[in-house]
């Protein structure tokens, strides 16, 4: 299924969503075989994009609910290779250096982040967008500052890899004005 299909081709409690426009825009650094970590999967909309380019993908994800309903969405589309894990991602412990994609949407956790970006293999790619300061004055989203980015901070959380191409920007979504922070880093095949 590619996600430009009508949604109508799925019953009402599969209809997940599409991958954010910045995780579409750098798919292309998701190849075939790629193991891919999707950290905070919610309902799997990520990791069934990737799995879509063929990559082996880890889901993390707390909540039951949402990771079931991934699962069915999963195999209604007849994707394999999605492995589903329930697990609060405050203590999750994540092998070093065993992902060549880390992805990071909707989520932040400043005291994990660097375990987050521990996971990726050298020459691979950390991939994230999550809401800044100025979502809270848009009406919807996360509102403690502990989920919020400040201008600039998501650059500098990376900054220990080779930023590729970063953003900040107001943005139209489906659920109104976003304030979001994206980037795409690389760590370095000598770190």
């Amino acid at each position: 299924m590619t996600w430009e299909k009508d949604a109508s081709t799925t019953s009402q409690d599969l209809r997940i969503g599409a991958p954010c426009l910045w995780a579409r825009e750098h798919g292309h650094l998701i190849q075939p075989g790629a193991r891919v970590l999707d950290l905070a999967a919610g309902s799997g909309r990520h990791a069934l994009w990737a799995a879509e380019l063929g990559a082996a993908v880890t889901a993390v994800e707390r909540d039951p609910a949402r990771m079931d309903q991934g699962r069915r969405a999963a195999e209604f589309l007849d994707l394999k290779g999605i492995e589903w894990v329930a697990a609060d991602l405050t203590s999750y412990v994540i092998s070093p250096r065993s992902f060549d994609v880390v992805l990071m949407f909707s989520y932040l956790d400043r005291s994990r982040l660097p375990h987050f970006l521990d996971a990726v293999k050298p020459g691979g790619y950390f991939i994230a967008e999550t809401f800044l300061i100025w979502q809270r004055e848009l009406g919807w989203g996360p509102t403690r500052e502990d989920f919020l980015l400040q201008p600039g901070e998501l650059w500098r959380l990376v900054r220990s890899f080779e930023l590729v191409i970063g953003r900040e920007a107001l943005e139209p979504s489906e659920h109104g004005i976003r304030a979001v922070a994206s980037v795409v880093a690389l760590r370095a095949h000598d770190s």
